[in-house]
């Protein structure tokens, strides 16, 4: 048993529901960049996560040959999300969409209109318009967004189930570099807030889940660590302690010392 398996938290806190669907992690993973299909299933698994994304556009769809990603992710196991990755305009990101759906993902995507190809920040006009139309295709839209409060409120306007702004830029590592636009769009959002792209270790995950937000999903940080499978722990872990942080509300912050056992009385 490890020690993330020995921490309860379904007492603790309540469960994650986007879209009229419930999870009880709140830390979500993808699939690429790992060395073998071996170790990102180890790492999968001791991250704990439910969601996994897959990128339609860059992954063979057939789930019976043994070289693919898909044929090591169960459907039983994990709730598998099609990802449009690396889709630069809105026609592309409502093609691999639908192509997700039709090769037997559900009506759940990650939606993804990348607008630069050097930062990878995305399009957030093209995201809004492409979010119209999937929603009202009947897909359950999770969108990938800048930390742009306008933007997170003209999405979930648009029909997204959850808004997912980014930390900083995908595969960066730099952590949250905006904790008052990440704060600011969940105190505005009615839909779930999940915090996609640029963590990079565990401390960072704890500190975006002291945000308030709903939960983080990563992929670089797992698959590029020295050591995917105790990363993928430690991540486990850091979302779990920021996400109680948070619920337990701080200490407040003061610029004096106060002493913290009574003074009344003390033997003279």
């Amino acid at each position: 048993m490890t020690l993330a398996d020995s921490i309860t938290l379904p007492q603790l806190d309540t469960d994650l529901v986007i879209g009229g669907r419930t999870f009880t992690s709140r830390l979500m993973v993808g699939t690429g960049k790992y060395a073998s299909n071996a170790q990102m299933v180890a790492a999968i698994e001791a991250s704990g996560a439910e969601v996994v994304t897959v990128a339609v556009r860059r992954v063979d769809l057939d789930r019976s040959k043994d070289e693919g990603v898909l044929h090591h992710l169960s459907p039983d196991k994990f709730f598998l999300l099609a990802n449009t990755a690396g889709c630069f305009n809105v026609t592309d990101a409502l093609r691999y969409a639908r192509l997700g759906r039709a090769a037997g993902f559900n009506e759940w995507v990650k939606l993804e209109v990348i607008g630069d190809q050097q930062t990878l920040y995305p399009d957030t006009a093209g995201l809004i318009e492409a979010t119209k139309v999937l929603a009202a295709e009947g897909f359950k839209v999770m969108a990938y967004t800048n930390d742009d409060l306008i933007a997170a409120l003209r999405l979930e306007d648009a029909g997204a189930v959850c808004v997912m702004p980014l930390a900083s830029p995908i595969g960066s590592g730099l952590g949250l570099l905006n904790p008052m636009a990440i704060r600011t769009i969940k105190h505005r959002l009615t839909v779930p807030v999940i915090v996609d792209a640029g963590v990079g270790t565990a401390s960072d995950a704890t500190l975006v889940m002291e945000q308030g937000v709903d939960g983080i999903l990563m992929n670089t940080a797992l698959a590029a660590a020295s050591d995917p499978v105790r990363m993928a722990t430690a991540m486990r872990l850091g979302v779990d302690a920021g996400r109680l942080a948070y619920l337990a509300g701080r200490m407040p912050r003061r610029e004096v010392a106060v002493p913290s056992s009574p003074t009344t009385g003390m033997l003279g």
